[in-house]
């Protein structure tokens, strides 16, 4: 069997280069964990296996753990170590270079793990193979196996590219020990509904008359993912707002009057003290989890390190709904194919790896991201999961970065987007200082033509 190729007119090997380049660029790099051998596919040319299929992903600290019980079972149930060769590299723009100069090369992985938001730009570099309905018929999947939001986040057009595994949204930490002497638990000691900038602020308050130190923690400095996630989450939730980038990021066309008001609003709760004005990622995670702050904003596979503080007491819930419409910060990981020439076996082993990884989705999900398969979300067990089910609605109402060749996790848009609002939760900066930033800085990508097209 064949798989279907992407549309004809693909770019040349040239264009594919300064595709692959413009996927990686300067941005962030994460720590790398290990996961596997780095002997992968395209980096050593090491001999494999016959039937041995190669992985590679960004994932570290928990999430690298429970993917290692993950790998580990499959190969388990496929023959030993010989039939998976894993590696796990540093996350953002440096893993995405690797995986797009690696097929260029004719060294791809047979499998790889991207985030949706970064996906798009691989397909339309002609860097992935197609997923056909064929494809996942060959393992007993469907389009419909899998969230509707979630399934055409991986499209490009009408073709999908990428098969999901779960959205991880942006969602709010609580400390029941702190929110239970501030009056902010229901009798089942789950956190009262907060709906309202007016609510919100009542709740930070009465917390940090508890703590005597702030109501609500979020990482403001030596990190720009974490205050983008934090402004986009409430931005989007306001009637009127617009995409930052438009026209596949050549047109800035957020709106700015809301983008000031929303960015005034967030100085406001650091000038306050209601909110540290400069902590680092630690530091934040440090004063919820130490009883210094009720609420720690950020990604849900923090859950994790949370699990892991002696006698901490925590729930997690979706960001609150602040403005007009429930909104949050999202993406999702999925799994893709990079483009080789594959026969029938090694396309049925690459699905089957996929598959055997959707089948373990309890063990993905109690790592805090919510199934997008939606046998696992749907299973009564994945709704008993606390605090995990708790915020699992959020993944209905996510929101992914706007598209662009510069855009997404990890890129060069949250890089500079994110630093600016990081001033502005300093107060380093206005908010008008920021935006005139932003759009200055942004405008260049914007101008600059579109190394995919």
């Amino acid at each position: 069997m064949t798989p279907h190729l992407p549309p004809p007119g693909r770019p040349t090997r040239r264009s594919l280069l300064k595709g692959g380049l413009a996927l990686g660029g300067l941005g962030l790099a994460g720590a790398t964990a290990g996961c596997g051998s780095p002997l992968a596919a395209g980096i050593a040319g090491t001999q494999l296996a016959p039937g041995t299929v190669t992985f590679w992903n960004l994932f570290g600290g928990g999430d690298g753990a429970r993917l290692q019980l993950m790998l580990d079972e499959y190969a388990r149930q496929n023959g030993g170590p010989d039939s998976l060769q894993s590696a796990t590299f540093a996350w953002g723009n440096p893993y995405y270079t690797k995986v797009s100069l690696a097929t260029l090369g004719d060294k791809p992985p047979d499998v790889a793990v991207a985030h949706l938001t970064r996906a798009q730009n691989l397909a339309r570099a002609g860097l992935l193979t197609e997923i056909t309905d064929e494809m996942l018929a060959l393992v007993d999947l469907t389009p419909e196996d899998f969230t509707p939001k979630v399934w055409d986040a991986g499209k490009l057009g009408e073709r999908a590219y990428a098969v999901p595994l779960d959205t991880h949204p942006f969602v709010l930490f609580y400390n029941k020990g702190v929110c239970e002497q501030a009056g902010l638990l229901d009798g089942d000691g789950k956190l009262k509904p907060i709906r309202g900038t007016e609510q919100w602020e009542a709740a930070l308050t009465a917390a940090k008359e508890v703590t005597g130190a702030y109501g609500a923690s979020v990482a403001t400095v030596s990190e720009t993912a974490t205050p983008w996630r934090l402004f986009q989450s409430l931005y989007s939730q306001r009637s009127g707002n617009t995409p930052f980038l438009s026209g596949g990021g050549t047109e800035l066309t957020f709106d700015e009057p809301l983008v000031a008001d929303t960015l005034a609003y967030l100085q406001s709760l650091t000038a306050k003290g209601l909110m540290p004005t400069t902590t680092d990622y630690a530091g934040s995670q440090t004063l919820m989890f130490t009883g210094q702050a009720a609420f720690y904003m950020q990604g849900e596979w923090e859950i994790t390190t949370a699990q892991s503080v002696p006698d901490l007491e925590f729930g997690m819930v979706p960001i609150p709904q602040l403005y007009d419409s429930p909104a949050c910060q999202a993406d999702s990981h999925a799994f893709i194919l990079p483009r080789m020439e594959r026969d029938e076996d090694q396309l049925r082993r690459a699905m089957g790896f996929v598959r055997s990884m959707l089948d373990q989705g309890m063990t993905w999900a109690e790592g805090g991201h919510v199934p997008a398969y939606l046998p696992t979300l749907q299973d009564p067990a994945y709704a008993a999961l606390e605090p995990q089910s708790d915020y699992a609605p959020a993944a209905d109402y996510a929101v992914y970065d706007a598209p662009a060749w510069y855009s997404g996790s990890g890129s060069n848009f949250e890089t500079i987007v994110g630093a600016q609002i990081g001033l502005v939760l300093q107060g380093s900066a206005s908010p008008e200082e920021a935006i005139a930033s932003m759009r200055s800085q942004l405008q260049t990508y914007a101008e600059t033509a579109d190394p995919l097209s």
